[in-house]
């Protein structure tokens, strides 16, 4: 029988993880400090419903606006630790968008994806922009639920989300159910469901990309396969690739590195 703790644990899996993510926080506040921003704008009233917006250093941004959401199993880590992945982003000419969000057990899985909807209805009418979604494990499934929301049940364009990238997203959540990271997440079988874009309607035709790498777990090289391969018989264009030589935290490195062919994808989806 498949030890599914083990199988979610990418800490246990990644020795050197603390090391990645200290270069995390090195590297976000670097690139705040080179390159400035605006940080912390409230698009919700709660105390972590704030997003940071970094622009072209060229002007005017072009095209539809980059959102990247962290990750951290929704119950933890912090925006401002990921600010350096709007690098490439700018330099190519796009403005980009990094959320924070509140975390579990504070609040539930479904709140946090309501959040992260509130907080895309909010960029739409502060930008005008369509937005192209990607994000990192628990961010990887938050933007894969953006691009599966019907946008005109909520006021907005149908065509709001241009297209998603998910690197290392978890879409059917009920697995957790049998770990110790579901102390937190509290998740019931009906809350599962409902929070599992792998059982939701895909009800927008556009572009889905499911990273992962080849290096992670066989449930995270699964998950990202299957929302790839259901949404494709539903008619999307969808693409799954394994990133050689890469396990759960070196994978969130790539978004920050211009000439990967994940970063050279995400800003081809960018460009239409």
């Amino acid at each position: 029988m498949m030890d599914l703790s083990a199988e979610y644990n990418n800490r246990a899996m990644v020795p050197d993880h603390q090391d990645i993510i200290a270069r995390w926080h090195r590297d976000a506040a670097a690139f705040r400090a080179a390159r400035g921003g605006e940080c912390d704008i409230a698009y919700g009233a709660r105390a972590r419903n704030k997003v940071d917006l970094f622009h072209p250093a060229s002007g005017d941004a072009r095209g539809p606006l980059i959102v990247y959401i962290h990750g951290g199993y929704w119950r933890s880590f912090d925006k401002s630790i990921f600010s350096h992945v709007a690098g490439p982003a700018n330099d190519a000419g796009f403005e980009v968008a990094v959320p924070g969000y509140t975390l579990c057990p504070e609040v539930s899985v479904a709140d946090i994806i309501d959040e992260m909807r509130q907080c895309c209805l909010f960029l739409g009418q502060r930008t005008g922009k369509r937005m192209v979604v990607t994000g990192h494990s628990a961010g990887g499934h938050l933007a894969a639920a953006l691009a599966a929301t019907d946008w005109q049940a909520y006021g907005a364009r149908p065509d709001l989300i241009q297209a998603c990238l998910s690197i290392s997203g978890l879409f059917d959540l009920r697995p957790l159910m049998a770990t110790a990271y579901n102390d937190d997440l509290r998740l019931s079988p009906a809350d599962a469901l409902a929070a599992s874009p792998l059982m939701w309607p895909m009800p927008n035709k556009i572009p889905f990309d499911s990273w992962v790498g080849a290096a992670e777990s066989f449930e995270f090289r699964r998950q990202a396969r299957s929302l790839a391969a259901a949404w494709a018989g539903a008619g999307l264009a969808c693409r799954y690739e394994e990133v050689p030589g890469h396990n759960h935290f070196s994978i969130g490195d790539l978004p920050a590195e211009a000439e990967h062919p994940l970063t050279r994808r995400l800003l081809q989806l960018a460009e239409g």
